[in-house]
């Protein structure tokens, strides 16, 4: 599994991230990954699979992550690495705030809108795996709308 971010997606929205005396975020990249992919399992999935029940095994199929176009989450990857790893890390967390703080909760933030904008427009899925997404298997999510 290859994560969705790296230390130079970082360096290009925070660029002094590397100054504060972590040299290397790669772990918290790969955690950023299953986070991400969890919040797709709940909140994507199961509505990009409405209407594709297996009748030969009785099931909905399980999101297999190596279908999902990575390219697609790296902004969301490193506004998710920043905010929820990085910067909490690095804040005091006192009571009187300090700059950390303030920018872990933008990133939170951030990534909020990023992945529901993601999700709106389209998730890139290759639901045949056949190595290429047509524009068929690119489906929006629809909210607010009811599904039973």
């Amino acid at each position: 599994m290859a994560n969705y971010s790296s230390d130079s997606d970082l360096l290009e929205y925070e660029p002094q991230i590397t100054e504060y005396g972590i040299p290397s975020f790669s772990d918290l990249h790969t955690k950023t990954t299953a986070d991400i992919q969890r919040d797709l399992r709940i909140q994507w999935w199961p509505r990009s699979t409405y209407g594709r029940y297996d009748i030969t095994s009785g099931t909905y199929t399980e999101m297999d992550t190596n279908l999902l176009l990575e390219a697609q989450f790296t902004r969301a990857a490193v506004y998710h690495v920043l905010g929820y790893y990085i910067f909490p890390r690095l804040s005091t967390f006192s009571t009187d705030g300090d700059i950390f703080r303030e920018k872990m909760k933008y990133y939170r933030t951030m990534y909020s809108e990023e992945i529901t904008k993601l999700m709106q427009d389209g998730i890139k899925y290759d639901y045949d795996s056949s190595g290429t997404i047509e524009a068929s298997e690119k489906q929006p999510t629809h909210f607010g709308r009811l599904v039973r």
